[in-house]
């Protein structure tokens, strides 16, 4: 999973060359027309872009798996520990890095996925209804952590590296989540939130909450 990683994900490479292919060969014969392809073109490329991130010193953070939006941050259900939980959720936006990474330091005990639906994933049923790949991490200390990749309303492909037995750092990226999308990060109860609703945060480099 630590493959080399330019600062263009390589899960963007395919639909980057076909852009630029396309886009080269309308301006050869009408400049003009190719205009709102290579607009296509500079979009596909902002959405792929995935710039190296600095990791926090503290040992006991939890960092944000992606880039976005705080939406939730409270107690919730943990559906698939079955425990009660601090949750907090990351909204992506089309705009937003998508590549995912690990928010603490562990090993991957268990990995679910789940097919669903397409609802927007600023919504809370979306974390219940939407197509969605969860990984149950134990950390280096014991905590566990459970960190949902869940589509959204556009976003038709949930991609994730990681599987049971997979040992992750905190900062590595596992995955990606094409066109916008959601994750959801549970975590102990006596965690302590470091994030408020609508606050922005940075995959691999906002701290998200500190266990006790």
């Amino acid at each position: 999973m630590n493959y080399p990683h330019p600062i263009i994900a390589r899960e963007g490479w395919p639909f980057l060359a076909i852009a630029l292919v396309v886009s080269a060969a309308a301006t050869w014969f009408c400049a003009v027309w190719s205009i709102p392809l290579w607009i296509i073109t500079l979009f596909i490329l902002q959405f792929f872009r995935d710039p190296p991130r600095q990791l926090p010193e503290q040992t006991n953070a939890v960092i944000a798996p992606a880039d976005g939006r705080i939406v939730l941050v409270g107690k919730a259900y943990d559906d698939y520990l079955k425990r009660d939980a601090l949750k907090i959720s990351v909204f992506m936006n089309v705009f937003n890095v998508h590549s995912n990474r690990s928010p603490v330091n562990g090993i991957v005990e268990q990995r679910w996925y789940h097919a669903g639906k397409f609802f927007n994933a600023a919504l809370d049923k979306a974390s219940l209804e939407n197509e969605r790949s969860a990984l149950w991490i134990k950390t280096t200390d014991g905590q566990d952590v459970t960190c949902v990749q869940i589509a959204g309303l556009i976003a038709r492909r949930i991609l994730c590296y990681a599987d049971a037995g997979s040992q992750l750092s905190k900062g590595q990226r596992y995955g990606f989540i094409r066109f916008g999308s959601r994750v959801d990060v549970y975590l102990p109860l006596d965690a302590t939130p470091k994030v408020a609703l609508g606050e922005k945060v940075s995959a691999g480099s906002t701290i998200l909450a500190e266990f006790g």
